[in-house]
């Protein structure tokens, strides 16, 4: 984190993310998703850019890729000068721009590293060449510290079909054995169940983290938005765990309370939503309540006071 003295004289903490993605001319995904991300939650955004996209609610029009070296110059920009707590991967398209990315991560020894795989548009225009999937394996994912693929992601990491918990289980297992240290495989494409449930995998144990599905088709940019929030809460110095918590609920907050805009199938999230739930007062806890049935405290969550009117489900099995 960046140290510097304030106005009283007392020393303030800036946390610091570095996004490093496609951009978004919609402003739903990408690298505009995330920088809103990191600013509400009170972290200082960077970016480094990967690709320029025109895109809006109907539909992706255009994809452009930079070339790599000014990839490579834009990371290094940040790391001669300010630095970074934390860093978040998003759209990377080719395996070309992979491995440049991978080589500055460990040139610059930056090890918070959340990884996002993307590859396929809501709208399902590819956003990773089908030859770059490779690479992420082998370049990228044993650099993060988390990965945050949806199923469709997962499936393709691992070349199975996912269907059932156990299903879940075994990909989280596939995919950690990539290097990753922490897979978060995201439960939003499971249209049929009525809560949303990640499972995070440690390698030691798995952790099962439910919310209530919300009916909606406004989800543009919400993987991009729970990888960036994750990465906020890493910056601020949270452990992997709660730093996911925080974005689950950040990311519950910003569909529930979503943006209606723009003509087409999948609108935007609202992304200061979870800031707007949290200075609700006591008792008030918005539309989603208070803790809910069947809802328990795991060991280091925060507590109901704290919480932003959205309960978590957990269940923990072991190894």
């Amino acid at each position: 984190m960046s140290m510097h003295p304030n106005r009283a004289g007392d020393i303030a903490v800036t946390p610091r993310a570095l996004t490093i993605a496609g951009s978004d001319s919609g402003g739903g995904a990408g690298i505009q998703a995330d920088l809103k991300t990191f600013q509400e939650l009170d972290v200082f955004g960077m970016s480094a850019l990967t690709a320029v996209t025109a895109q809006n609610t109907l539909g992706v029009q255009g994809v452009w890729p930079l070339p790599p070296e000014a990839v490579a110059r834009q990371i290094d920009s940040i790391a001669e000068d300010m630095g970074t707590d934390a860093v978040k991967t998003g759209m990377l398209f080719s395996a070309e721009i992979i491995r440049t990315v991978a080589g500055k991560l460990r040139e610059h020894r930056w090890e918070r590293v959340v990884v996002d795989p993307v590859m396929v548009a809501k709208s399902k225009v590819p956003l990773l060449q089908e030859e770059a999937v490779e690479a992420l394996k082998k370049e990228l994912l044993p650099l993060a510290l988390v990965v945050t693929p949806n199923i469709p992601e997962a499936e393709t990491l691992t070349g199975m079909t996912i269907r059932t918990l156990e299903d879940r289980k075994e990909a989280a297992r596939r995919i950690a054995a990539f290097g990753v240290r922490h897979v978060v495989l995201k439960g939003g494409h499971e249209e049929e169940s009525e809560e949303s449930v990640d499972l995070v995998y440690d390698g030691r144990s798995f952790l099962a983290l439910a919310a209530p599905r919300i009916r909606t088709s406004n989800t543009h940019g919400t993987g991009c938005t729970f990888a960036a929030a994750i990465a906020a809460g890493l910056a601020k110095g949270l452990g992997v765990e709660e730093a996911v918590r925080t974005a689950k609920r950040y990311v519950h907050c910003a569909i529930e309370h979503g943006i209606y805009i723009g003509h087409g199938g999948f609108g935007p999230t609202n992304h200061w939503a979870y800031r707007r739930r949290r200075a609700e007062p006591p008792g008030a806890g918005g539309r989603s309540g208070g803790a809910g049935p069947g809802a328990h405290r795991s060991e280091g969550a925060v507590p109901p006071a704290e919480r932003p009117g959205v309960a978590l489900r957990e269940e923990r099995w072991p190894e």
